[in-house]
């Protein structure tokens, strides 16, 4: 038997009609159902978190919970580079050519 697990059980997913520790007779059943599994929930709970298939101990796979910054942090933007919005005395910046 194989286990498809999620890490941890966030609201959306408990109201959902999935369920957790779902066993499976081949692997490839269970290794199938954890990355369409992680990918609907993706795309149909609230984007709170985000969800990510692995492969576990004993051939098993494990459903991973992260948070989803860009919908926690209002504003948040990864690309904003260093010089964006400090007190740097620096004439140049990291997008320039030439540096002096």
């Amino acid at each position: 038997m194989y286990i498809v697990q999620i890490e941890n059980e966030c609201k959306c997913f408990k109201k959902s009609e999935y369920s957790n520790n779902k066993t499976f007779e081949t692997q490839q059943d269970a290794y199938q159902y954890a990355n369409i599994l992680a990918e609907l929930m993706n795309d149909e709970f609230c984007s709170t978190h985000t969800f990510s298939a692995h492969r576990a101990q004993d051939s098993n796979f494990v459903i991973t919970v992260a948070m989803n910054v860009d919908k926690i942090i209002p504003d948040y933007n990864p690309h904003i580079s260093c010089d964006e919005g400090c007190d740097s005395t620096d004439t140049w910046t990291l997008e320039d050519i030439n540096k002096d």
